[in-house]
C-alpha cells in the first residue's frame, strides 16, 4: 500500500552509525487504511470463521516461509539493535517459528467446553476471535515479541495491525513477505511504522477491538488510561528490575553461565533483565571480585562477530541514557568494580559492561529500569532479608535463584513477587504465561493464556 506522506526513517546500524536505509514513517491517514484493512479481513475474508484446523495449516506454512528467512531476520536484528548474532539467531531467527508452530498446535488440539449445569443440562462454552487487535512492539527483541502476538491473535482467528519501533523496522519486511509466501489473506496482518503520536493514534483507534503492548512502564500507563477509557481489552508487558538471589551454598563458577544470560542478555536492553543481583554478606567481597573479573573480561564489539558478547547500544540516545545512570551510581556513592566507560572503539554506542558495589537497594540505579549492561550487587543479611530486597520494587517481572540445592532454591522463588523467576537460570518456555505484577503489566503472553487474551467467551445454557 503507497504510503500517505512522503516521510522516511532513517534506520541505523548500531555498530557502526552508518544508514541502513529508509523506509516510510506512517501517519494517521495510514493507520486509517491499515486498521480498515484489518477490519475489512476480519469481517469478510473468512479467516475469522475458519475451521481451526485450516488456521493451524496456514500457520504451519508461515512458519515455514520464516524458517527459509531465519537467517535474513537475524542478520537484520543484530544490524539494526546491535543485538549479539548468537542470541539473534536463537531468539529472533527461531522463536516466531516456534510461537506459529506452539498455537497451530493448541488450536489443533482443542476440544468442545462442555461443563455441569446446576439448573439445566449442560453449558457450552464457545470461544470466538476478539477481532481487530492493535499490537505495539519495541525495539530490542523486534521480532520475538511482534510474534508473540501475532501468533496467537492469529491462531484466536483475530486481524492485527502491528506498529514497530522505527528504530527496528527492516525485520518487519522479512515477516511481511513470509506471511504472503504462506497466502495468508490480504489484510490478516499490517504493519505501520510510526512514532509514538501515531502509535497513540492507533491504541485509540475505533476500529480497534483490544491493544497489546510491550514496552516501558510509563508509556504503559497511557495505553492503560486510552483503554479504560474506552472498555478495551488490553495487554500490557512492561518495565522489570528483576533480582537475581545467590543462596549461600552457590558457586559462581557453576552459577555464572546462567546468571551472565539473564542479567546481561542483549546488552542488558532486556525487561526481565536480573540487573539486581543479591549476594550473601558473609561472602560479598568474594562474589562482587569474582563477578567484576568475570564481566571485565567478557568480549565487547561487533555484534555480527560470533564472539562478541557485548554488543552496542541500539541508539545514541540510549547510550546517553545508560552513562546518565553509570554518573547517577557513581555520585550517589556506588562503587564501580568493572567498567564504568566506554570501551575503546570508535564507532557504534557502546557503553562497557559495568558492576557496580557497595549499593544500598535504595539506590537509583537499583529501582530504576537501566536497560542497559549495569549490574548492582546489593548484601543481604540471611534468606528473609533476600527475599525483602528482592521484594522491595515497583516491578515484577522477572527473577532468578541459585543455589546447590533446587529444592531450597524452589522454596524462594515462590516467596519472590513476580510474574517469572527461573531456578539456576532463566529458561523461557513458549508454552508457558509470561508477564509482570505490580508495575510490570496487566495480563500474560505464552501459553494457552495468551490465546484466551484474543477470545470472547459465551456461555450457551442448555435445558434440554
Amino acid at each position: 500500500m503507497k504510503p500517505a506522506s512522503s516521510r522516511r526513517f532513517d534506520i541505523l546500524n548500531a555498530t557502526t552509525e552508518e544508514s541502513l536505509g529508509h523506509v516510510p514513517e506512517a501517519t494517521e491517514a495510514d493507520v486509517d487504511r491499515a486498521v480498515a484493512a484489518a477490519r475489512e479481513a476480519y469481517e469478510h475474508s473468512g479467516w475469522a470463521t475458519m475451521a481451526p484446523s485450516e488456521r493451524a495449516a496456514a500457520l504451519n506454512r508461515f512458519a515455514d516461509a520464516l524458517q527459509k528467512r531465519s537467517d535474513e531476520l537475524t542478520r537484520s536484528v543484530t544490524l539494526q539493535n546491535g543485538m549479539p548474532i548468537g542470541l539473534a539467531q536463537a531468539l529472533e531467527g527461531g522463536f516466531g517459528i516456534g510461537f506459529l508452530r506452539y498455537y497451530a498446535d493448541v488450536i489443533s488440539s482443542a476440544k468442545e467446553d462442555k461443563r455441569p449445569s446446576q439448573m439445566g443440562k449442560e453449558t457450552l462454552v464457545e470461544r470466538s476471535p476478539i477481532g481487530v487487535v492493535a499490537a505495539i512492539v519495541p525495539w530490542n527483541y523486534p521480532v520475538t515479541l511482534a510474534m508473540s502476538k501475532i501468533a496467537p491473535a492469529l491462531a484466536a482467528g483475530c486481524t492485527i495491525v502491528v506498529k514497530p519501533s522505527p528504530s527496528t523496522v527492516l525485520d518487519s519486511y522479512v515477516l511481511a513477505d513470509a506471511a504472503e509466501e504462506a497466502q495468508l489473506p490480504p489484510g490478516v496482518i499490517n504493519w505501520v511504522a510510526a512514532d509514538r503520536e501515531v502509535g497513540a493514534y492507533l491504541v485509540s483507534h475505533p476500529g480497534v477491538d483490544k491493544v497489546a503492548f510491550t514496552g516501558s512502564t510509563g508509556a504503559g500507563r497511557s495505553v492503560a488510561v486510552a483503554c479504560a477509557q474506552l472498555l478495551r481489552p488490553v495487554t500490557l508487558e512492561l518495565g522489570g528490575k528483576s533480582a537475581a538471589i545467590i543462596l549461600d551454598d552457590a558457586s559462581v563458577d557453576a552459577i555464572w553461565p546462567g546468571l551472565q544470560f539473564i542479567s546481561l542478555m542483549n546488552n542488558g536492553q532486556t525487561c526481565v533483565a536480573c540487573s539486581r543481583i543479591l549476594a550473601p554478606k558473609h561472602r560479598y567481597g568474594e562474589i562482587v571480585d569474582d563477578i567484576a573479573a568475570r564481566v571485565s573480561a567478557l568480549s565487547v564489539g561487533d555484534p555480527m562477530d560470533p564472539s562478541t558478547q557485548v554488543g552496542p547500544m541500539a541508539t545514541s540516545a540510549h547510550r546517553d541514557r545508560v552513562e546518565g545512570y553509570i554518573a547517577k551510581g557513581k555520585s550517589e556513592g556506588g562503587r564501580v568494580v568493572a567498567g564504568g566507560g566506554r570501551p575503546n572503539i570508535n564507532h557504534g554506542w557502546f557503553v562497557e559492561p559495568t558492576v557496580f558495589a557497595d549499593i544500598d537497594n535504595n539506590a537509583t540505579i537499583a529501582q530504576e529500569e537501566i536497560f542497559g549492561p549495569v549490574l548492582s550487587i546489593i548484601p543481604y543479611d540471611g534468606e528473609d532479608d533476600a527475599v525483602r530486597i528482592a521484594n522491595d520494587s515497583i516491578y515484577g517481572l522477572g527473577g532468578s535463584v541459585y543455589s546447590a540445592d533446587p529444592e531450597r532454591a524452589k522454596s524462594i522463588a515462590r516467596r519472590v513477587k513476580t510474574g517469572t523467576v527461573g531456578i539456576n537460570g532463566y529458561p523461557v518456555a513458549i508454552g508457558s504465561p509470561f508477564g509482570g505484577v505490580k508495575q510490570s503489566g496487566i495480563g500474560r503472553e505464552f501459553g494457552p493464556e495468551a490465546l484466551a487474551g484474543y477470545q470472547q467467551l459465551k456461555s450457551i445454557y442448555v435445558s434440554g
